[in-house]
């Protein structure tokens, strides 16, 4: 049996590209988040979706329940392990201020030995995303489920699948929005697409 998996990263905030959102809470999607939900949703209710599972982060709950109300599911399930890096004094911080910190440079660089101040690290982040992978494919159902993430735990996610080094994020993209396919079986995993972006 297979279990087909859509790390969905959540759509868009008003200020993504200006300030580390992290964990900080509060952040709901903006006008442009909202239409590319609605483009998201349109694009998975053809996929069969059986369950949707979320960030506890307010918006990838917003994109998630997007997604379950044009799939005619019931409201999607909060799990830990979909939780954004926890950046700990990093949240919140606007980009600006994060690059004139020696730190935030070692962490883009090396992100193998790296970990967050007050937080943790990218290898953290893999271990718990793919537990829940492997936890969900070990029902042994044929199931298709969304994720709701975050670009960099999805990252991760696809960095294992691929058996690249979690330090080869930069390689590839995670736009807002966007669907990942991973397929899991007995066999293994391997990707199926990436980065898919509705237009």
């Amino acid at each position: 049996m297979t279990i087909t998996l859509f790390l969905v990263r959540h759509a868009a905030h008003d200020n993504v590209g200006y300030f580390l959102a992290g964990c900080t809470a509060g952040i709901s999607l903006g006008e442009a988040g909202r239409l590319q939900v609605q483009r998201l949703g349109q694009r998975l209710r053809r996929e069969d979706i059986n369950e949707i599972y979320t960030s506890p982060r307010e918006r990838t709950r917003e994109t998630a329940e997007g997604i379950a109300s044009a799939c005619g599911l019931s409201l999607p399930q909060t799990d830990e392990a979909l939780d954004e890096v926890n950046f700990g004094d990093w949240s919140g911080k606007t980009f600006e201020v994060l690059n004139d910190d020696p730190l935030w440079r070692r962490w883009n660089t090396t992100r193998s030995l790296t970990r967050t101040p007050g937080g943790e690290t990218m290898l953290d982040v893999q271990a718990r995303i793919f537990g829940l992978m492997e936890s969900l494919a070990s029902g042994g159902s044929k199931k298709r489920i969304a994720l709701v993430s975050h670009a960099d735990v999805i990252k991760a996610a696809v960095s294992h699948v691929l058996g690249l080094p979690i330090d080869a994020w930069p390689r590839f993209d995670i736009a807002p929005a966007s669907v990942t396919t991973v397929v899991i079986g007995d066999w293994g995993a391997k990707v199926m697409t990436l980065n898919e972006v509705s237009l």
